[in-house]
């Protein structure tokens, strides 16, 4: 059954429309109210004297590709009441026209869900191809003068920080796991500041933070009675940096086990040869700073004598400079997969694999991959000789856990020689892969134990820290909360801000975020 259609069916709820006119790209439409009285905002009173009448001109959603202005008839009335302290009085529309307001409600709204997706001159262009004129100004207007949504006061929270620019200037983001949105955005990220939020919400029971002290510390003052929960991300990075440290350590002892206290620069490719004459430069440094330390020198007088800073002094002390070989990340990663199956079809020829790749859309040069072929043809011999070029800490702790079928002839043979010539390497190895396996399988009750082989191995630093923070620890095993959530909202915080090109105000940012969401 077909219905008529009326000019009204246009325009918001409760108007008439009086005239529609065209002129130009814009169409206007004259209202009026169908209405006879109007409530009294100050006292509620019902009035039906009108004074005089008024003319309003706002904006509306756009009709056929044309921009529409409507012409409302706005009548004042007179209060009647006594007491009242207004006499005069204009008449209300409600939600469909608020006071002073130059844009109906339904238009308010989708300009600003137009502003919280993309900011301020991108939605104004994009708002112009939509017949909707609004500038980049008053878009950002309209986000800051909607504010923030109403929220439910969360229990469950997870807290973080961002870079407002790195390593110089740092917010905190704090979100709902349970609703899984942000929550808050505060300037900084001291723990004065988390605690004095955390104060205002005494509700939150559980709090998922990173491994950072502040956080902690903040929560432990301001909600004593809170669960923390260490992120298991971090306590799975940490472990594996703690085996990568431990191997750091013991390159001095990997070296005579192989046989490998000289390099033989003859086996270098020229990027290696290099890295080889930087260590041969680090290994003096690294010298003087030890034998300073050992006639019982300060470290801020070694700092002051050899003009070092205080983090490298630190770093030789520790025995984490002793690397020959640190490895880079190579044009060639995407191609590898292809690489090998060439080679695997018996195409060794550098040259003739370089002009293959170019096909495969690689950009780099020639040298590039004759080098590659240099390295896999020598990988496939397992002799005394190409066990003298020693690959870096970082290769041998990722040798040492991956499986053996994924290695190489060479790489077994390495890897054997530092397994049996370092016992202490393959213990710590162990205790993380021990650490790793409790913390997916959720065993809890494994973490005594573990901590007691960590503090007898060379990842003991690590087992301190667990032993620290034992308790967001265990929470972390156990509980199904975690920071990950908060890791993804900071990803889409960095997009807002980098969409505004770094110039959004803890304010805006805080708007558009929590807004969209």
């Amino acid at each position: 059954m077909s219905t008529k259609f009326r000019p009204s069916d246009l325009v918001p709820a409760g108007f008439i429309a009086d005239r529609i006119t065209h002129i130009d790209d814009e169409t206007c439409i004259s209202l009026s109210r169908a209405a006879a009285a109007a409530a009294c905002p100050a006292c509620g009173r019902m009035s039906r004297t009108v004074r005089s009448r008024y003319r309003r001109q706002v904006a509306d959603l756009p009709l056929s590709g044309k921009r529409v202005r409507l012409l409302v008839q706005t009548r004042r009335f007179a209060c009647d009441v006594v007491l009242c302290g207004r006499q005069i009085f204009a008449e209300r529309f409600g939600d469909v026209l608020p006071p002073y307001a130059r844009r109906t409600g339904r238009l308010e709204h989708v300009v600003h869900h137009l502003a919280l997706a993309l900011g301020g001159r991108p939605a104004a262009r994009f708002a112009q191809r939509l017949m909707l004129p609004v500038s980049n100004d008053t878009l950002l207007r309209v986000i800051r003068r909607q504010g923030l949504p109403p929220s439910t006061p969360p229990s469950v929270i997870g807290i973080d920080d961002w870079a407002w620019r790195r390593n110089h200037r740092y917010g905190t983001i704090v979100c709902d796991l349970e609703r899984r949105r942000p929550v808050r955005l505060l300037p900084d990220r001291e723990p004065a500041t988390a605690e004095a939020w955390l104060r205002q919400n005494a509700q939150i029971q559980i709090i998922a933070r990173d491994r950072g002290g502040a956080y902690g510390l903040a929560a432990a003052r301001a909600l004593p009675d809170a669960v923390q929960v260490a992120d298991r991300w971090h306590l799975i990075e940490n472990a594996s940096r703690a085996f990568l440290d431990a191997v750091r350590k013991s390159m001095r002892q990997i070296r005579k086990t192989l046989g490998a206290t000289r390099v033989n620069s003859k086996l270098l490719t020229a990027a290696e040869r290099l890295q080889y004459e930087g260590y041969l430069r680090r290994e003096q440094t690294n010298a003087a700073i030890i034998a300073l330390a050992k006639d019982g020198v300060t470290i801020k007088e070694i700092v002051r004598r050899t003009g070092h800073s205080r983090g490298l002094v630190r770093q030789v002390l520790r025995g984490q400079r002793n690397d020959v070989f640190r490895s880079r990340e190579s044009s060639l990663e995407p191609y590898l997969e292809w690489l090998d199956a060439q080679w695997a079809a018996g195409k060794r020829n550098g040259t003739e694999l370089w002009r293959l790749s170019r096909s495969q859309g690689f950009r780099g040069s020639r040298r590039v991959v004759s080098e590659w072929a240099t390295r896999r043809r020598r990988a496939d011999k397992a002799d005394a000789e190409s066990l003298t070029r020693i690959p870096s800490a970082r290769t041998i702790a990722r040798l040492l856990t991956t499986g053996r079928d994924n290695l190489t002839k060479s790489e077994t043979v390495t890897i054997a020689a530092i397994e049996s010539g370092v016992p202490l390497l393959v213990t710590a190895r162990d205790i993380i892969a021990d650490f790793h396996l409790m913390i997916r399988r959720k065993a809890g009750n494994q973490l005594p134990s573990w901590i007691d082989r960590a503090r007898d191995s060379l990842v003991s630093s690590f087992g301190n820290g667990v032993v620290k923070d034992i308790q967001a620890v265990r929470a972390a095993i156990v509980s199904p909360w975690s920071n990950g959530q908060t890791e993804g909202q900071i990803t889409k915080l960095k997009l807002v801000k980098r969409q505004m090109y770094g110039r959004g105000k803890l304010d805006l940012l805080q708007a558009r975020l929590i807004g969209a969401t």
